[in-house]
């Protein structure tokens, strides 16, 4: 289960299947590893559907509970300077 959070906190919000290939962990066994986690309340999960190329992709989105990234370097919006 900590490989699934580092990966997430890595990589952010990623879709089970996603996580299972590039952890090499079954795709069975990473949905009950996220079942657990969401359980814990340490990852946010959602079931989702996305359409790639016309195809009908359905999974779990998942992502790390309170993580929140760092802000991506370069110069900032004058909105953003006067919210801060």
């Amino acid at each position: 289960m900590n490989e699934i959070l580092q990966y997430l906190k890595k990589n952010g919000e990623q879709l089970d299947t996603e996580i299972a290939v590039a952890t090499g962990i079954s795709l069975a066994n990473v949905r009950r590893h996220l079942l657990e986690l969401t359980s814990k309340n340490e990852v946010v999960a959602c079931y989702t559907t996305r359409f790639v190329k016309g195809k009908k992709v359905e999974g779990i989105t998942c992502r790390v509970a309170g993580y929140t990234p760092l802000p991506a370097p370069g110069r900032k919006s004058k909105a953003q300077l006067n919210l801060a």
